[in-house]
C-alpha cells in the first residue's frame, strides 16, 4: 500500500543524491521558500528543486503526505500536481503491483477533499483522469461505470456527503475529456481512448439528465451539470444519443440563474458538424429554437441584453452550422424560412450597436452562408430558394442600412470611445456584407438605393434626416469599394445627386468623400463627370475634420484620373498648396496630398510639369533652407523630416515611364530624351541644401532616415533617369555611414546596386561605395554589432543584392570578402529572427559562387567547417526552430556546390559527444549525415530533413508541438 509506505518513504525528501541537489530540506521547507522568499535566486533554486522531486521515483509516495488534512492548500496543491505529474508523465516509474492501491486512494483523496478548496480538488480530479487515460480500455474497461458507481453509493468516497460527492463526480466528468484533450497522447491512442469513453455516455448522459431535471437539485450542481455536457460533446456524442438531454437544456432557459450557462451547452450540442449526418434529429431542434421567440421579443422590448444575446446565438449556431442540411429538406422549407425570418429579427434588433443591443452583429455570418449554401444547390433547387430569399435578401439591405445609421447628434456624442470604435468596425462588418449581398442581388440593388436616395433629396414635404442619405451611400460605397459598377446606369445619376446634398455634418461629409473615392475608377472612364464632383473634394480639403476622407478621395481621383485631370490641374494645385501652408492636415494625410499631386503632375503635357513642380515645392525648400540654417534643435527635428517626407511622398508617385508609356499607345507625343527627369532638377538644385542638413544632423536617426528615404523613394520611381545623381549620392551615403551607420543608408545602397549594378559608367562610384560602408560595417562587428540588428540585417542583404546582381564586385582587391564571411558567421549568434533569415540568403547566394569567385571557393576551403558547426549550433537549438528550413537552404547550397567538402566537414563537425544537442545519439548523427549527403536535388526534402534534425535535437520528436512544426 502506498500510505503505508509513505512513513518509510519520507526521509526520501532529504536523501535524494539522486537528485545533485545542493540543498537538505523537505517539500514543505521549498515550498514555503518558493512562495515566500524574497530572494528570486533561492526562488529558483527551490523551483528547480522541487520539479527535480517531482520527476524522482520517490514522488509516489511523498505526495500522499503533503495532501494531509493539516497542511495549507498550497502544499495540497503541490501534493495533487505531483500525483498528477506522476500519472501523466512517469507512468512507466510506478512500482509494481501498485495500481489498485493507487486508483483507490486518489479516489478516497477526491473524496476528501469534495468540499474543497477547489483548486485541490481539481487538481486531483485532473490526476485520476490521467490515471483513467492510462488503463482505459484494456487494463480497467468499467472506469466510468464503476466512478459513476463509487460517487453515487459513497463506496470508497466515505467521506463526503450527497452533494458534494455529485459535485466532485462532476468536476471528475468533466476533466476527463479535457485532460484526453490536453495530453500529448499520439493521434491513434487517442481516437481510441475518445471512442471508449464515447461507449459510456449513455450512462453519463442518464445521470445528466437525472440531475437537470430534479427540481430539488441545487442551481450550482445542475450548472456544473451543464458545463460537463460541454466538455463530453468534445468527443465526437452524435446529436441523436443527446435528444432528451437537450430538451432539458431548453427548458432551463426559462430560469435567470441558469440561462448563459444552458445558452452555452445548447450551442454547443447543435453546432457539432456531425449533427449532419442525422438530420431527424436537427428537424427537431429547428421547433425547439423557434419556440423561443416569444422570449427573445419580451426580452427585447424590456431591455434585456442578455437574454436577447443568448437567444440570438442559440438561432445562428443552429443556422450557421446546419444550413445547407435544411436547405436539402426542400419538404420542410417552411422551418428553415422560420428560422430566417427569427435570425432577420434578431439582425433588427431595435437600438444602436453597441450601446442598445450586442445581438446583431452575431448574425452577420449567417447571410454568408444561407448564400453560399443556396448557390451551391442543383439549378432546380437553387431557382426554387432564389425566389424565396432574393426578397429576404433586399429587405436584409434594409435592415442592415438602418443598423449601419448613426444615431442622433446628441445620442452620438454622449458615446465612449470605445462604443464608437465598435460601431465603427460594425459598419465594416456591414460594409462587407453589403458587397457580398450584391453578389446576389446584382444591379437591381443599386437601382433600389438610388431610387430611395432619389427620393430622400428632392421630397421637400418630407425633409429627410442626415442619417437617413448617409445610411444610403453607405451602402453606395460599400458595394463600389470592391465591386465593378462600370456597368451601371444609375451611377450618373448618383454623380449628379452628391453635389445636392448638403454636407453640414461631418460623417455625411465624410461618407460622401469615401464614395466619390471608391468611383473614381468609374471617373476615369466617364471624365465628363469629374467636374460635378471635383469641386465638393476640393471644398472640403479645407477642413480638418474631414482630413481623412476628403484626402482619400483627392489621391484616388488623382491615381485613377490623371489623364483627364489637365483642366482641373490649376484648381487642385491651387487648393493643395494652400492646406499645405496653412498645415491644415495632420502629417499623414499631408503625405497623401503629395502622393496625389505626383499622380497629378506626372501625367501633365510634358512642357508643363517642371514649371509647376517647381512652384509646389519651392515654398517647402525655402522653409527646408531656413531650418536648415538655424541651429539644430528638437523644435526644428520634427519640420526637416515632414518637409523631407513631403518631398519623398512627392517623388514616390512622379512616374514619367508609365506616363510615356500610355501616351505611345494613346497617341504621338515628342519626348526630349536628353532632358532630365524633372525631379533630378529638383533633387539637383536642393542637393546642396540636403547636404548642409546632413552636416548638421548627421547623428540624428530620424533626419537621416527621411533623406534616405526621399532618395530612395525617387530612385524606386525613377529608375535609370536617377543616373546623373547616381555619383553625388553615393558620396553622400559614404558621408552618412561613416560618420553614424544606419540600415536606412545600407538599404539605399542595394537599390542603386539593383537598378545600376550593371552600369559601366556608374560601376566606380557604386564600387567605392561598397567598399567603403563593408569596411566601415568591419569594424562595426571588430566592435561589437549587437547592439546594432538593423545594420546587420541591412548590411547582409546588401551583398546578397550585390551577388545576385553584380557578383563582378567580388573581384575587386579591395573588398575584404573573407571578412564578410566571418561577420557573416557571428550574424548566425543573433537572436533576432529578420537577421538571422537575412544572414541565411547571403550564405546561400555566396556558396553558389565558390567556382567563379576565387576568394569565396578560398574562404570555404579554409573555414567551411566553422560555417557548417555554426549552421549545426543553430539548428540544434541556439536559434529558433522556426528558422529551421532557412538553414536548410543554406545547407542546400553547400550541398549541391561543395558536396566533396561537406562530406568531410560534416562528420568532423558532429563528432564531439553532445554537440550541437545532448539528445543526439551517434546514430541520429549518422543518420543525419546520410540524409544530408545524399540530398542535392530537393530543396522540400532537404528542409524536412533539418527539421526533424531539429526536432530531435529539442527532445520533441512525436510530441504534439512536432505535429504542427
Amino acid at each position: 500500500n502506498l500510505a503505508k509506505e509513505d512513513s518509510e518513504a519520507q526521509p526520501a525528501a532529504t536523501q535524494m543524491s539522486a537528485m545533485d541537489t545542493p540543498l537538505d530540506y523537505t517539500q514543505e521547507e521549498a515550498l514555503q521558500q518558493l512562495y515566500y522568499d524574497p530572494d528570486m535566486d533561492k526562488k529558483n533554486v527551490a523551483q528547480k528543486w522541487l520539479t527535480q522531486a517531482q520527476a524522482s521515483p520517490q514522488a509516489w509516495h511523498f505526495c500522499w503526505a503533503l495532501l494531509q488534512p493539516d497542511k495549507v492548500p498550497e502544499i495540497q496543491f503541490f501534493g495533487a500536481s505531483t500525483l498528477h505529474a506522476k500519472i501523466s508523465r512517469h507512468w512507466s516509474d510506478l512500482p509494481s503491483g501498485q495500481l489498485d492501491s493507487l486508483r483507490s486512494q486518489l479516489i478516497a483523496q477526491v473524496g476528501q477533499f469534495a468540499s474543497g478548496p477547489k483548486m485541490v480538488l481539481t487538481r486531483l480530479c485532473v490526476a485520476l483522469a490521467s490515471l483513467v487515460l492510462h488503463v482505459l480500455p484494456e487494463t480497467w474497461p468499467t472506469a466510468v461505470p464503476d466512478l459513476l458507481c463509487a460517487f453515487q453509493t459513497g463506496e470508497g468516497v466515505t467521506e463526503a456527503d450527497g452533494q458534494a460527492r455529485c459535485l466532485a463526480l462532476l468536476e471528475l466528468l468533466t476533466v476527463l475529456p479535457e485532460e484526453l484533450q490536453s495530453s500529448r497522447i499520439p493521434a491513434s491512442r487517442r481516437s481510441q481512448l475518445r471512442s471508449a469513453l464515447a461507449v459510456d455516455w449513455s450512462l453519463v448522459c442518464s445521470l445528466f439528465q437525472q440531475l437537470l431535471q430534479r427540481l430539488d437539485a441545487p442551481c450550482p450542481v445542475r450548472e456544473r451539470v451543464l458545463r460537463c455536457v460541454s466538455s463530453w460533446l468534445t468527443l465526437g456524442i452524435a446529436l441523436k444519443d443527446s435528444e432528451r438531454l437537450l430538451e432539458s437544456c431548453f427548458a432551463l432557459l426559462k430560469e435567470s440563474e441558469l440561462f448563459d450557462t444552458a445558452v452555452e451547452t445548447i450551442v454547443s450540442i447543435i453546432s457539432q458538424p456531425d449533427c449532419q449526418r442525422f438530420a431527424d434529429s436537427l428537424l427537431k431542434v429547428v421547433p425547439q429554437v423557434l419556440g423561443l421567440q416569444e422570449q427573445l421579443k419580451k426580452a427585447v422590448q424590456d431591455g434585456d441584453m442578455e437574454t436577447s444575446h443568448g437567444i440570438c446565438r442559440i438561432a445562428v449556431a443552429l443556422g450557421e452550422t446546419h444550413c445547407r442540411t435544411l436547405l436539402e429538406q426542400v419538404d420542410r422549407w417552411q422551418g428553415l424560412q422560420a428560422l430566417v425570418s427569427m435570425i432577420m429579427s434578431c439582425t433588427g434588433t431595435p437600438g444602436h450597436y453597441p450601446v442598445d443591443e450586442t445581438s446583431s452583429s452575431l448574425t452577420l455570418t449567417f447571410w454568408y452562408t444561407l448564400q453560399d449554401d443556396i448557390t451551391s444547390l442543383d439549378a432546380e433547387r437553387q431557382t426554387l430558394y432564389l425566389q424565396i430569399y432574393r426578397p429576404v435578401y433586399f429587405q436584409l439591405v434594409d435592415v442592415l442600412l438602418q443598423k449601419a445609421s448613426f444615431p442622433r447628434d446628441e445620442d452620438y456624442a454622449t458615446w465612449s470611445a470605445d462604443d464608437k470604435e465598435q460601431f465603427r468596425t460594425y459598419r465594416v462588418d456591414i460594409s462587407d456584407t453589403l458587397m457580398y449581398v450584391y453578389e446576389l442581388l446584382g444591379p437591381e440593388l443599386l437601382r433600389n438605393l438610388y431610387d430611395k436616395l432619389g427620393t430622400l433629396l428632392t421630397d421637400t414635404t418630407h425633409p429627410s434626416s442626415w442619417q437617413d442619405i448617409e445610411a444610403l451611400l453607405f451602402g453606395f460605397q460599400s458595394i463600389a469599394e470592391t465591386v465593378d459598377v462600370s456597368y451601371s446606369d444609375v451611377i450618373p445619376g448618383l454623380i449628379g445627386l452628391i453635389p445636392l446634398i448638403t454636407a453640414n455634418n461631418v460623417q455625411l461629409a465624410e461618407t460622401i468623400m469615401f464614395t466619390i473615392g471608391s468611383l473614381a475608377e468609374w471617373l476615369a472612364d466617364h471624365s465628363l463627370m469629374l467636374a460635378s464632383v471635383l469641386p465638393v473634394v476640393l471644398h472640403g480639403l479645407s477642413n480638418p475634420e474631414r482630413s481623412v476622407a476628403c484626402v482619400s478621395a483627392l489621391k484616388r481621383i488623382c491615381r485613377e484620373c490623371r489623364h483627364d485631370l489637365h483642366l482641373h490641374a490649376s484648381d487642385i494645385m491651387a487648393v493643395s498648396q494652400a492646406v499645405l501652408v496653412k498645415d491644415i492636415h495632420k502629417s499623414p494625410q499631408c503625405m497623401w496630398i503629395m502622393q496625389a499631386l505626383g499622380f497629378l503632375l506626372s501625367a501633365l503635357p510634358s512642357d508643363e510639369i517642371l514649371g509647376k513642380l517647381l512652384s509646389l515645392v519651392t515654398p517647402h525648400i525655402q522653409q527646408l533652407e531656413k531650418l536648415a540654417n538655424e541651429p539644430p534643435s528638437s523644435a526644428n527635428k520634427l519640420p526637416i523630416v515632414h518637409i523631407l517626407g513631403l518631398l519623398a511622398n512627392l517623388f514616390s508617385t512622379f512616374d514619367l515611364n508609365k506616363q510615356s508609356e500610355r501616351l505611345e499607345v494613346m497617341r504621338p507625343v515628342q519626348t526630349q530624351p536628353h532632358n532630365d527627369h524633372p525631379v533630378v532638377v529638383v533633387l539637383q538644385q536642393a542637393f546642396p541644401l540636403i547636404q548642409t542638413i546632413l552636416n548638421k544632423w548627421l547623428n540624428e536617426p530620424e533626419v537621416v532616415e527621411a533623406v534616405c528615404a526621399a532618395f530612395e523613394k525617387s530612385l524606386k520611381t525613377l529608375l535609370h533617369d536617377f543616373a546623373p545623381l547616381v555619383t553625388q549620392l553615393c558620396e553622400l551615403i559614404g558621408q552618412m555611414f561613416g560618420a553614424y551607420p544606419q540600415a536606412s543608408a545600407l538599404d539605399l545602397t542595394r537599390q542603386l546596386v539593383h537598378i545600376f549594378g550593371c552600369e559601366k559608367d556608374l560601376f566606380s562610384p557604386i564600387t567605392a561605395l561598397l567598399e567603403l560602408i563593408t569596411n566601415i560595417t568591419i569594424s562595426i562587428f571588430q566592435l561589437g554589432s549587437r547592439d546594432h540588428p538593423d545594420v546587420v540585417e541591412s548590411f547582409m542583404q546588401l551583398h546578397t543584392q550585390v551577388l545576385r546582381r553584380k557578383s563582378d564586385l567580388y573581384l575587386s582587391d579591395r573588398l575584404d570578402i573573407k571578412a564578410v564571411f566571418y561577420c557573416g558567421i557571428l550574424s548566425f549568434k543573433f537572436p533576432e529572427t529578420p537577421t538571422l533569415k537575412a544572414t541565411c540568403l547571403l550564405f546561400t547566394e555566396l556558396i553558389s559562387h565558390c567556382e567563379d569567385i576565387p576568394v569565396v571557393r578560398e574562404v570555404l576551403q579554409e573555414d567551411g567547417k566553422l560555417l557548417l558547426q555554426t549552421l549545426l549550433e543553430a539548428i540544434g537549438g541556439q536559434c529558433p526552430g522556426s528558422l529551421a528550413e532557412h538553414f536548410a537552404e543554406v545547407l542546400f547550397s553547400v550541398s549541391r556546390n561543395c558536396p566533396s567538402m561537406l562530406s568531410l566537414w560534416l562528420r568532423e563537425a558532429l563528432l564531439p559527444p553532445g554537440f550541437p544537442s545532448s539528445h543526439l545519439t551517434t546514430e541520429h548523427k549518422e543518420h543525419f549525415c546520410q540524409q544530408i549527403l545524399r540530398e542535392q536535388v530537393s530543396k522540400r526534402q532537404m528542409k524536412d530533413i533539418v527539421k526533424e534534425f531539429a526536432l530531435l535535437s529539442r527532445g520533441l520528436q512525436g510530441t504534439e508541438y512536432a505535429a504542427s512544426y
